[in-house]
């Protein structure tokens, strides 16, 4: 019998890094994701195959039953992979104890450099089939401050924040009127989480920044016109580059550009959020960003 797994995309509006800190952040599930299927095998082993968006394998290997390695131990995806099998059995021992083997399919519906979760659509996906808790899974895997494991799990927008240690999560009533006027710009590269997060822990952020965060999240969330919102993720920007040291996605490459923007997630790349029409979005095309997604066709808010 198969069993089908599914987990949303991720973006995160507000609170990039001091999510951390345990400031409230705004994130929204998108209507991409990642689907898991399980189905018994009689063929020993773990037989695991990947595709992305276009239904092209890019992932397959084989794990052991017994000890969860890969034939191919050299390979980075086959380890990481293994070590999020292996926890998930340590969190719950009856993990894959009945089976002989099993055919695992996983289907990304969103290219990989967009950055909206393939990994903790994943996670989530695995989470389900073992019945771990995500959360817990994230910790001893990737680690992280969960809240791409909350959108994967809700279908409306989330205030998300970490209160000692544990996920606090919140669904957000987003009334806005303005959803026309939002659009989402691929940098066309994928940025390194990590080391975004390295670099903003070595600059930290004060006490006052992280509660002003949490007050424009929870603001951001009851806005009712597009001017508050332009100037609310404009504050966002400038408290956040104050913070880790480097100058707002505006200044560094879109100067000119009429409309308000704002980094989603570490600087430097995946998508941006930019305020506009849709004739303004000509402007980022003619500078070579074409993946331009409207906040309709991205956001499960009114799906």
């Amino acid at each position: 019998m198969k069993k089908t797994f599914y987990s949303n995309g991720k973006l995160l509006l507000t609170g990039e890094y001091v999510v951390l800190d345990g400031a409230m952040t705004l994130a929204i599930p998108t209507k991409y994701g990642q689907t898991l299927e399980v189905e018994s095998s009689s063929r020993q082993g773990i037989h695991w195959k990947s595709f992305d968006e276009q239904n092209k394998i890019w992932f397959e290997d084989i794990f052991n039953i017994k000890t969860l390695q890969s034939a191919d131990s050299q390979n980075p995806i086959a380890k990481t992979l293994s070590n999020i099998i292996k926890e998930a059995k340590k969190l719950n021992p009856d993990f894959l104890h009945k089976g002989i083997g099993y055919e695992v399919k996983t289907n990304l519906d969103f290219p990989q450099n967009w950055g909206l979760g393939t990994s903790s659509t994943l996670i989530n996906n695995i989470a389900q089939w073992s019945e771990t808790d995500a959360f817990e899974l994230l910790k001893n895997s990737f680690g992280g401050s969960g809240y791409d494991i909350a959108a994967a799990q809700n279908n409306s927008p989330i205030f998300y924040k970490v209160v000692n240690g544990a996920p606090e999560i919140t669904k957000a009533t987003l009334d806005w009127s303005f959803t026309e006027s939002l659009f989402f710009v691929h940098l066309n590269q994928k940025q390194d989480s990590k080391e975004g997060i390295a670099h903003y822990k070595k600059a930290g952020a004060t006490k006052t920044s992280i509660q002003r965060i949490s007050e424009i999240s929870f603001e951001l969330g009851q806005c009712k016109s597009l001017s508050h919102f332009e100037n609310l993720i404009e504050e966002h920007e400038r408290i956040i580059s104050h913070t880790i040291g480097l100058s707002t996605i505006k200044e560094n490459m879109f100067k000119n550009y009429p409309g308000s923007l704002k980094s989603l997630g570490a600087w430097g790349g995946d998508f941006i959020l930019a305020t506009g029409k849709m004739e303004n979005m000509g402007y980022f095309k003619e500078k070579g960003y074409k993946t331009i997604i409207s906040f309709k066709e991205m956001s499960t808010l009114n799906s």
